[in-house]
C-alpha cells in the first residue's frame, strides 16, 4: 500500500518541474485586484537573481499579499555554436523583469531597496503599470511556436564552411536571417565573389 501511495505521489512532482520556467517566479498565489504590472530596471544579467531576492524579501517582509509575481521576458532560441546546435533561453528585454504588484508604499520599497535593481519605469518618479494588452503581447511573443535561430557570426567575418557542395571553402559573411537559421556566404568562384545560402551549421568561425 505505502508503495502504490508513492507511486501516486510522483506524477505530481514530475508536473510541477515542467511548470516550473525560469523566466516566471511565483511569489504568491493570492488573488490581488488591485495588482497590475509594473516594469522593474534592473542591473543586466542580473534579472533572474534580483527575482529571486526579491521573492525572498516579499516573504520576509510579509508583503506576499501585494507582491505576487515577477516575470523575466525570455525567448526560445536555437544558438548555432561551434557547429552544435542548442536551445538558449534569450532575454527579450535584458535589464528590465515585470513586476505584478499592488503598488503601496511599503511594496515599492521593498521592490526598489532590493540589490540590483535601478528603478521602476514611469513617468516622472510615479511607476506607470503596463496596459493589460502590452503584457497579454509579451507573455504571447514569449510562447510563439518556432524557436528562432541565433547567430554567432557577424556581417563581415571570415568563415570556414564545413559541409556542402562548397567544403572547405572560405568565405565572408555577407548577410545573415535570423529567422530561418540561414546565412549568405560570399565565396570566391571563378575569380569573383559570389552568395552562397548556406545554414548556420554549414560554417563555422576561423
Amino acid at each position: 500500500m505505502a508503495q502504490n501511495d508513492a507511486q501516486q505521489m510522483t506524477p505530481p512532482e514530475v508536473q510541477e518541474v515542467k511548470v516550473s520556467t525560469p523566466n516566471l517566479v511565483i511569489v504568491s498565489e493570492v488573488e490581488n485586484k488591485k495588482a497590475r504590472w509594473y516594469v522593474v530596471h534592473t542591473y543586466s544579467g542580473h534579472e533572474n537573481k534580483v527575482a529571486e531576492t526579491l521573492k525572498q524579501r516579499a516573504e520576509t517582509l510579509n508583503l506576499t499579499d501585494k507582491i505576487l509575481s515577477i516575470l523575466i521576458p525570455t525567448q526560445e532560441k536555437i544558438q548555432i555554436k561551434r557547429g552544435q546546435r542548442k536551445t538558449v533561453n534569450e532575454k527579450i528585454f535584458p535589464g528590465y523583469m515585470l513586476v505584478q504588484m499592488e503598488l503601496t508604499d511599503d511594496s515599492w520599497l521593498a521592490v526598489r531597496t532590493t540589490q540590483g535593481v535601478t528603478g521602476f519605469v514611469g513617468v516622472g518618479n510615479k511607476p506607470t503599470p503596463l496596459p493589460k494588452h502590452e503584457v497579454e503581447a509579451i507573455k504571447k511573443y514569449m510562447t510563439q511556436a518556432t524557436p528562432q535561430y541565433k547567430a554567432d557570426f557577424v556581417e563581415g567575418e571570415a568563415v570556414k564552411i564545413v559541409d556542402g557542395p562548397f567544403n572547405d571553402f572560405l568565405g565572408t559573411v555577407n548577410d545573415i536571417n535570423e529567422e530561418k537559421g540561414k546565412v549568405s556566404v560570399l565565396v570566391n568562384i571563378f575569380g569573383r565573389e559570389t552568395p552562397v545560402e548556406l545554414d548556420f551549421l554549414q560554417i563555422k568561425k576561423i
